[in-house]
């Protein structure tokens, strides 16, 4: 797999104390930017005990068909409303070794990937379940938040025994809008017959994050950073 260590995306980092021992990636859906979740850190509440890197990249600025071609910052082209009926599949994996290259620019930093979780909201989702199910080495988690496994045609094929062990997380909202939540239950499906290990939660809302929501993230989120 190609790597875009020459051409890093830029990102937002917060470290919640010296010398982290962890790292969280978390990747913001469409036509958002880094800077969507970073008030969410605070709202985590996580331990203070554990240093934790969080890391903010921002997508590429392309134009997005399903916005009349309008330039924002998108991980992938999206066409038709019906998202899995067309899949913008070289986007993805543009999308998919350039967030590569920041989960191996934190093993360089010391880092183990064991001790990287993956997450994302919308898109940013997609992208972590795209990347997270491919990766060589043993992650410490998966989060996907109101989106849906992408390219699941080429799972099987692709996804590494590194990570059939993950544990993945993933949360919609029953009256989402945007990424209807039948989809994300077809795709929680796929994941559990394909052997892996889906925390599965929804709540009354469209397409957004409830409070809710952000007490079982941080529950989830201490877990798997034991």
């Amino acid at each position: 797999m190609p790597t875009l260590l020459s051409q890093q995306l830029p990102a937002i980092e917060l470290e919640t104390g010296a010398q982290p021992t962890h790292s969280i990636l978390w990747m913001h859906g469409l036509g958002a930017d880094g800077n969507d979740f970073v008030p969410i850190i605070h709202e985590l509440k996580l331990p203070p005990d554990t240093a934790i890197r969080f890391i903010f990249p921002h997508a590429p600025k392309q134009p997005v068909s399903i916005n009349q071609g309008f330039i924002m910052r998108a991980w992938y082209d999206i066409k038709p409303p019906n998202l899995n009926h067309y899949e913008d599949e070289a986007g993805i994996r543009r999308s998919q070794y350039a967030i590569t290259a920041l989960i191996e620019r934190e093993n360089q930093r010391g880092i183990s990937s064991n001790h990287i979780v993956l997450a994302g909201f919308s898109q940013g989702g997609v992208m972590a379940l795209q990347v997270g199910l491919r990766h060589p080495d043993k992650l410490g988690g998966i989060m996907a938040l109101s989106s849906y496994l992408p390219l699941a045609h080429t799972l099987a094929k692709e996804t590494h025994h590194a990570n059939t062990s993950t544990s993945i997380f993933m949360a919609h909202g029953s009256h989402d809008p945007i990424v209807p939540i039948h989809l994300a239950k077809t795709s929680r499906q796929q994941l559990v017959e394909a052997g892996y290990q889906v925390e599965w939660h929804e709540y009354p809302m469209e397409h957004s994050v409830c409070s809710e929501e952000l007490a079982d993230i941080s529950r989830w989120l201490q877990q798997v950073l034991r």
